[in-house]
């Protein structure tokens, strides 16, 4: 299996998976009118297909086992902890497509990806601490700023917009708190005896997702969460092909993102809690597509904007510390 050999490969990893957690939702954009519900179907079938994409070229070359043999000989501790955290990252991901269709990108993921790093990084750097403590936690108290505000912003533009959709900010909190817990659990699969290398680890984690999405997504369907009518099937096939289209690719993009993160949390002098904490820069790369390319916050007032360029701000400055905490040893 490949590896980055020097910390310029593995940032680059990481600013990879930064882009694609980013940017995988604006697939969700390019299916207008289509249940998120529905819609998280095509997504899980592109998890598998990327998954085993990354597998079969990356996870198959280079020193160490290989995807396969590995994938054959995987401890069953490592599975378990690797599907563990798929199905409560699958859980949190489903609150978060609802907070995109309710609040927006440039809500939903500062909110509740923003969220997930604070906690997520405080986990991960418990379990396994790498890199200056003083640069990653003041990098993470800036990005708790920039959520503040983005959460600002939202309840601003929220006086002259419909006032359900506060249902989505309460999402993103929810999905936040989920979403920060699944990376220990990968972290700890790939740090049990004999566990396999990041693209195995990769692997169990998608077939989390898949088998918690069965029950869960079809409860979401029954019940929706979004405040609508119930979903029923005859939707997915009645759907255009292109709808189905942009869902595997929302999985492929978001699977590449995990993969690289994996493989760069690998990474001896790197750690999850720092590959974590740039991949989930994501909430910078979400909100500038959610303002700048499908504009969910028009017409915004002098107080809005300020709030926003303090947003982003805090995010670049945070990250930034973040980025060079491994260069700094404890």
């Amino acid at each position: 299996m490949y590896l980055p050999q020097s910390y310029q490969v593995a940032l680059l990893f990481m600013v990879g998976s930064m882009l694609c957690w980013g940017s995988w939702a604006n697939t969700m954009k390019l299916s207008p009118g289509y249940r998120f519900q529905l819609f998280y179907w095509d997504y899980v079938i592109g998890l598998f297909a990327g998954v085993l994409l990354w597998g079969l070229t990356l996870g198959s070359v280079g020193t160490g086992t290989h995807f396969l043999p590995a994938l054959a000989s995987t401890p069953f501790n490592s599975a378990v902890l690797a599907a563990l955290g798929g199905a409560v990252f699958n859980i949190a991901n489903l609150l978060l497509v609802a907070a995109i269709e309710l609040a927006g990108m440039a809500v939903a993921f500062p909110v509740g990806i923003g969220l997930a790093l604070v906690v997520g990084a405080l986990s991960s750097y418990i379990l396994s601490p790498q890199g200056s403590p003083l640069l990653l936690f003041g990098g993470i108290t800036l990005v708790i700023v920039a959520i503040v505000c983005d959460s600002l912003a939202y309840r601003a533009r929220e006086t002259d917009r419909r006032s359900g959709a506060r249902r989505g900010l309460l999402l993103s909190l929810v999905c936040g708190v989920l979403m920060g817990t699944f990376y220990p659990l990968v972290s700890r699969a790939m740090d049990t005896p004999g566990a396999p290398g990041p693209y195995v680890i990769a692997f169990f984690f998608v077939l989390g997702v898949g088998l918690c999405s069965i029950p869960v997504n079809y409860l979401f369907m029954r019940k929706p969460i979004d405040g609508q009518e119930p979903v029923s099937f005859s939707g997915y096939t009645a759907a255009p092909s292109v709808f189905h289209i942009a869902g595997v690719l929302g999985g492929v993009i978001w699977v590449t993102g995990a993969t690289l993160n994996f493989v760069a949390s690998h990474v001896h002098f790197i750690g999850p809690a720092i590959s974590y904490s740039i991949g989930q820069g994501a909430t910078m790369v979400s909100a500038i597509w959610g303002v700048f390319v499908w504009h969910e916050f028009r017409s915004p007032t002098l107080r809005v904007r300020n709030l926003l360029t303090a947003m982003f701000a805090c995010f670049v400055i945070g990250l930034g510390l973040i980025s060079v905490a491994p260069l700094f040893p404890r």
